[in-house]
């Protein structure tokens, strides 16, 4: 049976060449980094120099890049500390956020550290920003305002102006962190050229390894934040703990290999992504339950993340079990954000839009530079196969 993985936005396979990289820090160059001695010097090179070569794609400076388990911690890291170590009061999010940032705010506005507020959406997943603008003013009044808006959503595909959150977050002051996790080794971000305190990647998602990510820290007049693990001084006292050599060194190759082969991975992705639409319409257009949608920006090109399209199926007896008969078929997706699989909440995402259909199924598309136009004619065939002569 053919395997086909539409699940690039979960995780992502990783690039032979990545591993490459990585087998020589997991074999023989096996020291300690915080050894003064020669096999801690040979390691510690190894992370200085995939530091210098993550800053140098971000046009940003190596002390500004900080190493960790993921994009998880580096959320984590950006939101306590900038709330700890600037003393803010008032933070400012969207409803669709991952939950490494949503469930962080909000665990800080049930401890009574922060007042939470929420930027209004509309029923496609974009951001009022007339109300983020009000927000902020308010919090402005208030001492400031920790911003954490999110570049690319990870289950619909919006993409946030990034050139508008910034102005506004240098015309009140606030401290803006950006999760920037789907959209990292697909688009370019320059920190000389953005106004974004903290930007954040994950290895996993741009073809390297799991368990390893990067937080960028820009230096202001501000203080450095406090580290949110604390422990030994690695990370220049940023964050403690025995750094993830192997891990570090293939997370740089990877965003390496991703910056070098960009625009033509984008052309490929994007013209996958259009064949699945295009396909998707034909098989529905005339379906008994009603035509094939697509949640939030996903279906527009020019406004969502290329990687991502989400798919809302008609209403149809066969719904509940979807997902189970296209794994059945091989074909493995998501029904929305793969790091709350397992749950009977639905996503909430989709739940935030207003006007989403329940009785509708959901299935997200995410696509990498190992798919192919075959595997994409596979997937639609599947589906409407699936949806053939049942009740709907």
């Amino acid at each position: 049976m053919q395997r086909v993985y539409f699940d690039n936005a979960a995780t992502t396979r990783l690039d032979p060449a990545v591993l490459e990289a990585m087998l020589p820090l997991m074999q023989d160059n096996f020291g300690n980094p915080s050894s003064i001695h020669g096999h801690g010097r040979v390691v510690r090179s190894a992370i200085e120099k995939a530091r210098k070569t993550v800053a140098s794609l971000l046009h940003a400076a190596p002390a500004e890049i900080v190493f960790t388990s993921g994009g998880t911690e580096a959320d984590n890291t950006a939101i306590c500390g900038s709330i700890e170590t600037y003393g803010l009061t008032h933070a400012i999010t969207s409803p669709l956020e991952h939950h490494a940032v949503l469930h962080t705010l909000q665990h800080l506005a049930h401890e009574g550290k922060i007042k939470l507020d929420l930027v209004e959406v509309d029923a496609r997943g974009r951001l009022n920003y007339d109300h983020l603008e009000a927000l902020l003013q308010a919090g402005a009044a208030a001492g400031g305002s920790l911003v954490s808006l999110m570049h690319g959503n990870n289950e619909i595909g919006n993409l946030l102006d990034m050139d508008r959150v910034g102005t506004l977050r240098e015309q009140y002051n606030a401290v803006w962190h950006c999760d920037t996790v789907q959209t990292m080794g697909h688009y370019r971000h320059n920190v000389q050229e953005l106004k974004v305190d903290f930007l954040v990647g994950a290895a996993h998602k741009f073809h390297g390894p799991k368990g390893v990510g990067f937080l960028y820290a820009r230096p202001t007049a501000r203080k450095p934040i406090q580290p949110f693990i604390h422990g030994g001084s690695q990370e220049r006292n940023r964050r403690g703990g025995t750094e993830n050599v192997y891990g570090i060194v293939g997370l740089a190759k990877a965003l390496e290999i991703a910056y070098a082969d960009m625009a033509e991975h984008r052309r490929h992705i994007e013209g996958l992504k259009q064949r699945m639409i295009d396909q998707l319409r034909a098989q529905f257009g005339e379906h008994a339950g009603g035509p094939v949608l697509f949640n939030g920006d996903s279906a527009d090109l020019d406004k969502s993340l290329y990687t991502v399209l989400s798919v809302s199926l008609p209403p149809s007896d066969i719904n509940d079990m979807l997902l189970f008969n296209l794994d059945i078929a091989g074909i493995s997706v998501s029904g929305g954000s793969a790091c709350s699989s397992g749950t009977d909440v639905g996503s909430h995402v989709l739940n935030a839009l207003p006007g989403i259909d329940p009785n509708r199924a959901n299935v997200r598309f995410s696509f990498g530079k190992y798919n192919t136009a075959e595997e994409v004619d596979y997937a639609v065939a599947k589906v409407a196969e699936l949806y053939a002569g049942v009740n709907v």
